[in-house]
């Protein structure tokens, strides 16, 4: 694993600090956020935030599979993600994988090999990689096989996915849409029509299957919640079994229902900076200017985390300490990660220097690991070899 930086000081920036920018430095050592008169790096003219928590990432996918035909070795694939990662600021990220019946690379088989190839490649990762499992309701066979996984590699954080609905409509109506999703599955069209006939005539079991899983998950000790609630009654049929989450609510109603229950509503980062849902689902923005949001995640486009702080800032939705606050404080909240998410002494030392006037991140410090650097921001790192001796003697 690589080793953390030296004890540095970093002076003249705006920090954010008890959630307001505050003109102070910063001190990191053993990888911890510390006080103390240590050698400096002048970062005047720079941001210094928390690091990112991205709770909902599968932008990784294309990283293993850049075309549907075209797969690369995990471990790569994982390399590939922790670099893009820490070059937008990631600290701690969650990759969104699939235990589906749609098979392929989102089948139990392929996020087992996952879980455990990202097992080897954590000790020489540069950012937190950890696992969220997107679990398909209806695959109810799996149910012992999802706890032992669970168990067996620390997962902390499961969403219940339910596209049951969504594939038979496509079927119906979209057979293009249909076909073209089995193919990147690997599968004929009337292959995937039999995997989604087979999940289906499982649907009278779903409910035991929940709550079986929903109890396991107490027992251990982790987060769930569901996918895409389309209204305010899906939602408290979740809530009642303790999946608090509720992950990319579809409408308005969904989203006001959630926060009534208390449950912490996650959007996509993508819906705001693009101004709207891809797929045609309610707006992030006006739900933040509702207060319907607690978090933003990367989804499916990584670089969107920061884009979306600054769209937030630059519509007067939020203030920045409002906006970071979504990526970084309140995700560290919701997956009870007490140790992060905040520039407290004693904090992990994971922090994102941004540069004030361009906007771009150009140093991202992960538990006291230099995980980026470059720009502006480089340089003065570079440029500072008698601190860096100082402090390494």
């Amino acid at each position: 694993m690589p080793l953390p930086l030296p004890p540095l000081r970093l002076t003249g920036a705006d920090i954010l600090r008890d959630g307001e920018m505050q003109r102070r430095s910063i001190a990191l050592e053993d990888g911890r956020l510390t006080r103390g008169p240590l050698p400096e790096v002048d970062l005047s003219g720079y941001l210094i935030l928390p690091g990112i928590i991205d709770l909902h990432g599968d932008g990784f996918e294309r990283h293993i599979f850049p075309r549907p035909s075209a797969n690369f070795p995990l471990a790569a694939g994982l390399a590939s993600t922790d670099r893009e990662a820490a070059a937008h600021g990631v600290t701690t990220a969650f990759l969104a994988q699939g235990w589906s019946w749609e098979g392929a690379h989102r089948s139990p088989d392929f996020a087992e090999g996952l879980m455990a190839a990202l097992d080897t490649y954590r000790l020489r990762a540069l950012t937190d990689l950890r696992i969220q499992i997107r679990a398909e309701v209806h695959l109810v066979d799996t149910s012992q096989r999802l706890i032992d996984a669970v168990r067996r590699h620390g997962i902390t954080y499961v969403i219940f996915n339910d596209h049951m609905e969504e594939a038979l409509e496509m079927q119906a109506t979209k057979p293009a849409d249909f076909a073209l999703w089995a193919k990147k599955l690997g599968r004929t069209a009337d292959e995937h029509v039999a995997s989604v006939e087979r999940a289906q005539a499982r649907s009278r079991e779903v409910p035991r299957h929940l709550c079986r899983l929903a109890e396991a998950f107490d027992e251990i000790g982790v987060v769930y919640g569901s996918h895409d609630d389309p209204d305010g009654e899906t939602r408290e049929r979740y809530s009642m079994i303790g999946a608090r989450v509720a992950e990319f609510p579809t409408s308005r109603r969904a989203a006001a229902a959630a926060r009534a229950m208390m449950s912490p509503v996650i959007m996509g980062a993508p819906n705001v900076v693009r101004g709207g849902s891809q797929s045609g689902n309610v707006s992030a923005a006006a739900l933040i200017a509702e207060g319907l949001v607690d978090a933003l995640v990367s989804d499916y486009h990584i670089p969107a985390l920061p884009l979306a702080v600054w769209a937030l800032v630059d519509k007067g939705l939020c203030t920045l300490p409002r906006a970071w606050a979504m990526i970084s404080s309140t995700p560290a909240e919701i997956l009870r990660l007490p140790d992060r998410g905040r520039l407290d002494p004693g904090m992990r030392a994971d922090l994102v220097v941004v540069n004030a006037a361009t906007r771009e991140i150009e140093a991202t410090i992960c538990g006291g690991r230099l995980s980026y650097l470059a720009g502006e921001a480089g340089r003065r790192f570079i440029a500072q070899p008698q601190a860096l001796r100082l402090a390494a003697e």
